[in-house]
């Protein structure tokens, strides 16, 4: 098995449109997450198997950094140019994704996503996908 490593994310350029969510990697390149996300209050645990990213930006929406869970597909170099970053958790495994985001490994090739809303002074987002699709999720406070 090839060794995949924590890889830490890197301020990365973000628009948020009607149609979605659009981050501008390092390396010019740029992904739109599509449809107006889901709003989520409480801890989201994705579907087995899916591809799980958390973006959190800065108090404009311009600006955020964005990490990968479980990703032991990519090469640690694309990471780097992309300035994405990558969190591998083993199930029951939990850290602080960043200041007031923690992840978690779950049962079944799962991760759990909680965020305590007065540590975080920007948006907070989770796009999950497959080859099948995608869903995004912005985490509100109660009443949000």
């Amino acid at each position: 098995m090839e060794h995949r490593s924590r890889i830490a994310p890197q301020t990365l350029r973000v628009s948020l449109h009607a149609h979605g969510v659009e981050v501008q990697y390092l390396d010019g390149r740029s992904v739109l997450y599509h449809g107006v996300p889901h709003r989520q209050h409480d801890e989201l645990v994705s579907p087995p198997g899916k591809e799980t990213h958390v973006l959190i930006t800065d108090a404009t929406g311009s600006e955020g950094v964005m990490v990968y869970l479980n990703d032991r597909t990519t090469h640690d170099d694309i990471f780097r140019s992309t300035g994405v970053g990558r969190v591998i958790l083993a199930a029951g495994e939990r850290t602080a994704a960043f200041p007031g985001v923690t992840v978690a490994g779950a049962a079944g090739d799962r991760v759990a996503i909680t965020v305590d809303h007065a540590a975080v002074d920007g948006r907070v987002f989770a796009f999950i996908e497959d080859d099948w699709g995608e869903a995004s999720y912005e985490f509100l406070p109660d009443g949000g």
